[in-house]
């Protein structure tokens, strides 16, 4: 019989499969102490909880028979997840319960801000029968732009198909095929900012996406468009949008997260008239709050019976001989993975490791785990992401993986050699550890190289001529950016060459630009690894 403790108030419709359960007892006992919990957790196999109980060390030091500690609930803030690891618990979460919820919300921003639904109610309270101020549109017809097709934004876009309206959608995973199955054409964010008539946001946070729509963009749309964020604050410039609105490009706004929350009084989102704003409502529904529950339930039964399971967001123990082989190699094939993502344009489609010498020898499982994080993290978030959760998230996204080995590596011990395919380009690069000198990359497509994969590096494909490296330093230096290291490699004198830099600051879009202008400089790429 396993013991199960619920220590946070949790409805007993969200753990009723775990009180049906003929091998399962269920004790519910919110508002423990730690003390207290420390006292009773070594009598259970599982810890149920939400944001109130604080899943310490000490906590998971004394259950001596716990296997897991299930959030019922998207976040994982309360629970230490090294002290978890170390002791071979595994952690989940809910990451799919709020879908529906923040979907259905995103509509009703998007039909509120349309038809100037809050500002008529208050009008219509207030005393004035005024049905000539409130003018609106409708949405059968209407181009809506879908940034970011994950699981929400594709609810959304079934949704909007109902309504009439044209759907675009991007999403850096969204293939051809899936997005005629969803019934959306495939388009750029560029294509989106241009032709849409309202858009919704639905993309993690992370550098590439934060203001991903600002100044440059809002001066392309169409007048009268109309925007929705109910995802993350930050992904719209909200200074840029206010002005965007004061110029007569934006008709309206309706926004459910802020760029810092709560907004301070005085955020000019809250005296805007054509802004609608509400306070990070998207998961709060009884129904999102019970989903929650009932899906870490059953991943929580699934755990304690050993059957398969999702949404743990930390690492299962490894063998410690294996552990002891892979483990100098996690952080290179992180970094390896998220430097060919930032490479990749197109919707990755596959993904190919090959592991080559004295690591073809062992289970590579739980490195590929971390190599397919860096890829994910790039386009999803590093808070999205982790090394339980990110080969399925990849198969959810229909990304093949393909895993080869050889016992040959060439010059080096080991080698870790990592590919990415889109329907538009095949990025390639590899890296192994050097004694005395840590992590390197050798390659870089088909050039050879040696660079030390951190911090901020620009890599510039180009001519191999006289010159380009003096105009390349002139510019950076003019901008204020130090090269702090630099590496060249060529094919053939004259031919196709890449240089790859370690600058000491982010070099902006701007500087990038203009390198891209140098004579006989065909491309330049800024790649963070920090």
């Amino acid at each position: 019989m396993f013991k199960v403790l619920v220590s946070d108030p949790i409805s007993d419709l969200g753990i009723q499969k775990l009180m049906d359960a003929a091998d399962v007892s269920v004790d519910k006992n919110p508002g423990l102490s730690e003390d207290e919990l420390v006292a009773i957790i070594g009598d259970y196999d599982a810890l149920l909880v939400r944001s109130q109980t604080r899943v310490t060390a000490r906590i998971m030091e004394a259950g001596k028979r716990l296997k897991v500690v299930g959030r019922a609930g998207v976040g994982v803030d309360n629970i230490d997840l090294p002290a978890a690891t170390q002791r071979g618990i595994i952690v989940i979460n809910a990451p799919d319960g709020n879908t529906i919820t923040t979907c259905e919300h995103t509509f009703a921003m998007m039909m509120a801000v349309a038809r100037h639904i809050p500002q008529a109610y208050l009008k219509t309270v207030s005393g004035e029968w005024d049905r000539k101020s409130f003018l609106g549109v409708e949405l059968r017809n209407k181009v809506l732009g879908v940034l970011g097709m994950g699981r929400i934004g594709s609810e959304v876009a079934k949704r909007a198909k109902a309504f009439g309206m044209e759907i675009l959608g991007y999403d850096p995973f969204l293939t051809e095929e899936r997005a005629e199955k969803l019934g959306v054409r495939l388009s750029s964010v560029d294509d989106i900012v241009r032709n849409a008539d309202f858009i919704t946001v639905h993309t993690p946070l992370t550098p590439e996406t934060r203001h991903m729509i600002s100044r440059p963009q809002f001066e392309v749309m169409k007048k009268g468009m109309r925007i929705v964020n109910c995802a993350r604050g930050g992904l719209i410039d909200e200074a840029a949008l206010v002005e965007a609105i004061d110029q007569g490009i934006v008709a309206g706004a309706a926004f459910d997260v802020f760029e810092v929350e709560p907004p301070a009084a005085d955020h000019p989102f809250l005296t805007n008239p054509k802004i609608i704003v509400t306070p990070h409502l998207g998961a709060s529904t009884v129904e999102a709050q019970e989903n929650v529950a009932i899906d870490v339930s059953e991943q929580v039964l699934n755990i304690l019976r050993d059957i398969p399971f999702i949404n743990a967001v930390n690492m299962p123990p490894i063998p410690a001989n294996v552990l002891n082989i892979l483990q100098p190699y996690f952080s290179l094939g992180e970094k390896l993975g998220s430097f060919v993502a930032q490479l990749t344009e197109g919707a990755v489609e596959e993904i190919t490791v090959n592991y080559a010498g004295e690591l073809a020898e062992v289970d590579t499982q739980p490195l590929t785990r971390y190599i397919v994080r860096g890829i994910l993290s790039h386009h999803l978030g590093a808070d999205q992401v982790n090394v339980v959760n990110s080969m399925h998230l990849a198969k959810e996204r229909s990304v093949n993986i393909v895993v080869q080995k050889s016992h040959i590596a060439r010059d080096f011990t080991n080698l870790v050699t990592v590919s990415l395919r889109s329907k538009k380009v095949e990025r390639l690069v590899a890296g192994t550890l050097l004694t005395g000198y840590g992590q390197r990359i050798v390659q870089i497509d088909r050039f050879p190289v040696d660079v030390a994969p951190e911090g901020n590096l620009i890599l510039i494909s180009h001519h191999d001529k006289p010159g380009i490296i003096g105009n390349v330093g002139s510019l950076l230096g003019s901008n204020d950016v130090n090269i702090a290291t630099m590496q060249v490699a060529r094919e053939l004198a004259g031919g196709s060459a890449i240089m790859v830099l370690t600058v000491d600051k982010v070099a902006s879009k701007e500087i990038i630009s203009e390198l891209v202008k140098l004579p006989d400089l065909i491309k330049a790429k800024e790649i963070n690894l920090l």
